[in-house]
């Protein structure tokens, strides 16, 4: 074959779905398409699919033949009947295993295992994350992953200029080892929403149990009837400024701990490092939360259920009864109605414009300060704008019954967005921040201090001695060098150190 044929020569083992969506993307992106079956004589594409009457249909001994590129495309469990009788034919060839798992494995992959089956070949995993759908249908893919992992560097660009020329963006993951991640891909049911869906639903059990206490348990306040949407938005409300805080005090407790450590080098503790890389999902699932409150409100906005946000007109009817019969009725707002609904739909907007950045299609037309700008401080703006929403609809009730304050909603839920704010202030302040940010920039607090293992000073040569039983970094000196060592130890310590045969002794470079 020339090199041009070479390129656009491929074959394909199978006659499912994905091989027939398989065969049409190739043959649109311009490739000569052969389709291998067990049984050709009795398939005829082109009655299936218009589209595959260009495609030829041959054996699967006569598609290995005809093409040094073949994916792999029949069910696993049919894989090793198929390629054991022609190991000798896939001599050479690039094998493209597009196959996935009914369950994860960490030990091994089936590509690795159609590596073991035709070890003369040279075995891709790839396409198995794109859906036949998308496969057959999506043709303006461009932000679709083919994750890609061969032993071949060579066979890896093949595959990858191929994922290209059908307009999908290849991914190289390295080594075959890869695949078992790559196979784990599309057995994964948003992992990174797990911690954060279930902080928020605990966060809201418990607000809702609280809510149902203070309201039908300890006093009769409102009609079980008005769970449903009444208190239930209470809860949800409570639920959506908690969880909005908590998104951004995880950026606090980074900070502290810098400041602690005197450096940006030290690793975090695995729970920050999880709560940080939630940040996105913490924050979108308080903005679902306050967009269902605001449907809530807007449903129960009425005199009746918000009373204290309106004002009253008392109509008396004069009657032959020992007291005048009364008629209340709400008016237009009052001040704190007019006040909390402004703030409430200011923040809101706020909100919005937060949660559009966090799109791919945003995300990339914005530079790092502007991305910063709109995540940091529009988010703590949009904190703080939320605490005065429920700062204006609690603080008449704190002033008039101060003593019951701790028992307030309004109250309870506004602590830890106030303790969030609080600690963004004193970080914000310049003497505060020109420290942190020196920290960021790389300065450290104790340049000269051995904090992990003992490195040696700049300009000098020495070892590095490592307690193996206690665990434990050894301080060395000049004075104490191992028997038959020309190159000394450097003093970083104050402690001695011995040369136990037991320590294990690395050469610094």
């Amino acid at each position: 074959m020339s090199s041009k044929e070479q390129r656009r020569r491929v074959g394909i083992l199978g006659t499912g779905d994905f091989a027939r969506a398989l065969a049409k993307r190739l043959f649109f992106s311009g490739y000569d398409v052969i389709l291998g079956s067990r049984k050709p004589e009795k398939k005829a594409m082109s009655a299936i699919d218009q589209c595959l009457c260009n495609v030829q249909l041959l054996s699967v001994e006569e598609c290995i033949k005809s093409a040094s590129i073949i994916f792999l495309a029949v069910h696993f469990d049919n894989v090793k009947e198929l390629l054991t009788e022609h190991v000798e034919k896939l001599e050479g060839k690039i094998l493209i295993d597009v196959s996935n798992r009914d369950r994860p494995s960490s030990v091994t992959s089936n590509a690795e295992l159609v590596q073991k089956m035709v070890p003369s070949c040279k075995v891709v995993k790839a396409f198995n994350v794109i859906s036949a759908y998308a496969m057959e249908n999506d043709y303006n893919s461009s932000s679709k992953q083919v994750f890609i992992a061969s032993n071949c560097e060579g066979a890896r660009d093949v595959v990858a200029n191929i994922a290209k020329d059908m307009n999908f963006r290849p991914v190289d993951f390295g080594g075959l080892f890869a695949a078992r991640r790559i196979e784990k891909h599309p057995l994964r049911l948003f992992p990174e929403w797990r911690g954060p869906l279930g902080f928020a639903v605990g966060v809201f059990n418990a607000w809702l149990l609280y809510l149902i206490y203070i309201y039908y348990i300890a006093e009769s306040k409102y009609q079980w009837e008005q769970l449903f949407v009444k208190v239930l938005n209470k809860a949800i409300c409570m639920t959506g400024i908690t969880t909005l805080s908590v998104t951004y005090l995880a950026s606090s407790f980074a900070t502290v701990f810098q400041i602690y450590y005197g450096t940006k080098h030290i690793r975090f503790s695995r729970w920050l490092d999880k709560w940080l890389k939630n940040r996105k999902q913490l924050g979108l699932i308080s903005f679902a939360l306050i967009s269902i409150h605001v449907i809530m409100s807007v449903l129960i906005m009425s005199p009746t259920y918000f009373s204290s946000w309106y004002h009253s007109t008392e109509i008396t009817v004069p009657v032959n009864l020992t007291a005048p019969f009364k008629i209340k009725q709400g008016t237009w707002m009052n001040w704190k109605g007019e006040a909390a609904c402004l703030v409430g739909i200011i923040a809101y907007v706020v909100l919005c414009f937060i949660c559009a950045t966090t799109f791919p299609s945003v995300t990339d037309t914005l530079n790092w300060r502007e991305w910063r700008f709109a995540q940091s401080k529009m988010g703590h703006a949009a904190l703080l704008l939320s605490v005065g929403h429920v700062l204006v609809m609690g603080l008449p009730g704190w002033l008039s019954k101060p003593h019951l304050i701790y028992k307030s909603i309004t109250f309870l839920c506004s602590i830890l967005p106030w303790i969030t704010l609080l600690l963004k202030l004193l970080f914000s302040l310049p003497c505060v921040d020109r420290y942190v940010m020196k920290l960021r920039k790389g300065w450290e607090r104790h340049e000269n201090k051995c904090r992990a293992d003992c490195v040696r000073p700049v300009k000098h040569e020495g070892y590095v001695a490592i307690d193996m039983n206690a665990g434990k970094r050894m301080s060395c000196q000049d004075a104490c060098a191992c028997p038959d060592d020309k190159i000394p130890m450097m003093n970083i310590g104050g402690s001695d150190c011995d040369c136990a045969s037991d320590d294990l002794v690395l050469n610094v470079p």
